[in-house]
């Protein structure tokens, strides 16, 4: 009876042992850790927004899922992002929507020439093309969380463009399809050059002149290597947060609401803050040198001729799924 006896209490120990390492392990599964890969850096106010989001989203789960934020394309470069939240090498990621829009005309949408020229516009436009954008990303596995758009775009160059005659020639800095159109409707060559290679870019002479927001202007130091920007307004492109969406759907459903709620807050705070972008770093623009001008009557008027052109040629594209958003923005 002793021998039973022992056997019992090292089998209980046993057991007991067993269940302590089951809810540890439980726990350890419990915790969930993404890695973000984002194109810009820490001083960015994308970056700085996703920053929040990825707090927030720790404090509504407890931590029991946590976001690491890999910026400046340190993880995965921005070409690459999409793909690889795709495949599930990241499982969340930010980047510009339009630069899918070689895969499909829909995500080329915020950055049409003077389509929406506007914040008010802007959002009209992403509220008509959402539910397209949606559908289009839930076809390769991705859930839209948020978007944010940039400040109106203007037209950077090392000398005052007072016609589209100036910029014909010039090697033009292009980051998707639609600068890259545009570039060669106005005469001049387009170039691609990313976001952190800018400065080499125009020190080097690889490009002589950009269209793009006062914030990657004033975040590349542009007074450092050119002399004029100027106000055009083109178009509020947007980047956009994703998630692949069998890591979504991993998440228990008090993390996915978490996630949710989170991503609606990011969304809000990142428009306010691009407005708020827009006249701070055009100061910024300002003080330190660059000559911050209204573009000329004839630069404008070749500009919009220009937009139309690419509107036409936009819905052309993007057939009847971009004749729905025209229609549902023109109402």
């Amino acid at each position: 009876m002793l021998h039973s006896r022992r056997f019992s209490i090292a089998g209980a120990r046993l057991v007991a042992a067993a269940a302590i390492a089951l809810a540890s392990a439980g726990h350890a599964m419990a915790e969930t850790k993404w890695d973000m890969p984002t194109p810009y850096g820490d001083s960015n106010f994308h970056t700085q927004n996703i920053a929040q989001f990825a707090e927030d989203v720790a404090a509504k789960t407890g931590g029991s899922l946590s976001i690491t934020i890999h910026s400046a394309g340190s993880l995965f470069k921005h070409p690459e992002i999409k793909n690889s939240v795709r495949k599930g090498l990241a499982p969340i990621g930010e980047l510009l929507i339009s630069r899918l829009s070689n895969e499909d005309p829909v995500f080329g949408v915020d950055s049409v020439p003077f389509m929406a020229n506007s914040y008010d516009a802007a959002w009209k436009l992403y509220q008509a093309s959402k539910p397209v954008l949606e559908e289009k990303l839930a076809e390769q596995g991705l859930q839209l969380l948020y978007t944010v758009p940039w400040p109106p775009q203007g037209i950077y160059a090392q000398k005052e463009v007072t016609s589209v005659d100036d910029l014909k020639g010039l090697k033009f800095r292009a980051y998707n399809a639609a600068t890259e159109r545009l570039a060669q409707l106005a005469g001049a060559v387009p170039t691609q050059v990313e976001v952190p290679d800018i400065p080499t870019a125009f020190s080097t002479g690889r490009v002589e002149a950009m269209i793009t927001s006062p914030s990657t202007g004033a975040n590349s130091k542009a007074w450092d290597f050119l002399s004029h920007y100027h106000d055009t307004q083109a178009w509020l492109p947007k980047n956009m947060v994703i998630v692949n969406q069998r890591a979504f759907d991993g998440l228990s459903d008090a993390e996915k609401s978490a996630v949710l709620e989170a991503a609606a807050a990011a969304e809000t705070r990142g428009w306010e803050a691009s407005k708020a972008e827009t006249a701070s770093k055009t100061k910024v623009l300002a003080d330190n040198g660059i000559a911050v001008v209204s573009p000329s009557p004839a630069l404008m008027g070749s500009l919009e001729q220009i937009g139309a052109t690419m509107v036409t040629e936009w819905q052309e594209q993007a057939g009847a799924e971009g004749a729905a958003i025209v229609e549902a923005f023109s109402n």
